[in-house]
């Protein structure tokens, strides 16, 4: 069976914030911005891989959520609890460096983890845990 990733979706609470991390901090390209004001649709995803995208899309727009749900959905957010996305990267220690010169909130610096592991880890604007692994 032949399956690939082909979108995966993070919250997204400032459009122009999202933007300026994944595109102008991390180098994904900006592929679609779809919508206007803080109703917007990014698809982003990492230059040369054109079938892998991230979808940062406003968390709270689902009709079928209930007050409840929203109010969890932004406390979440708002911890950092809501959403992880993994990625990885052969420098590991110049783009932490890159990064953290940014102002982005560092949740861990590089480190070699027990189980075999060399990995960092961000918070992006709008909360969600960004790790970083060492590629091999």
């Amino acid at each position: 069976m032949d399956i690939k990733i082909h979108a995966s979706f993070l919250p997204q609470d400032d459009p122009d914030a999202a933007i300026a991390f994944y595109r102008d901090t991390l180098g994904f390209e900006v592929r679609n911005d779809v919508g206007q004001g803080t109703m917007r649709w990014i698809t982003v995803g990492p230059e040369g891989q054109p079938d892998t995208q991230i979808v940062l899309a406003p968390p709270l727009v689902d009709p079928g959520l209930t007050d409840d749900e929203r109010r969890t959905i932004t406390e979440m957010m708002a911890k950092g609890t809501y959403a992880t996305i993994v990625l990885s990267t052969k420098d590991l220690d110049g783009l932490f460096d890159k990064v953290q010169a940014t102002g982005a909130e560092v949740i861990q610096e590089p480190t070699d983890q027990p189980y075999g592991v060399r990995d960092c880890a961000f918070r992006d604007p709008a909360g969600n845990h960004v790790r970083i692994n060492q590629a091999s």
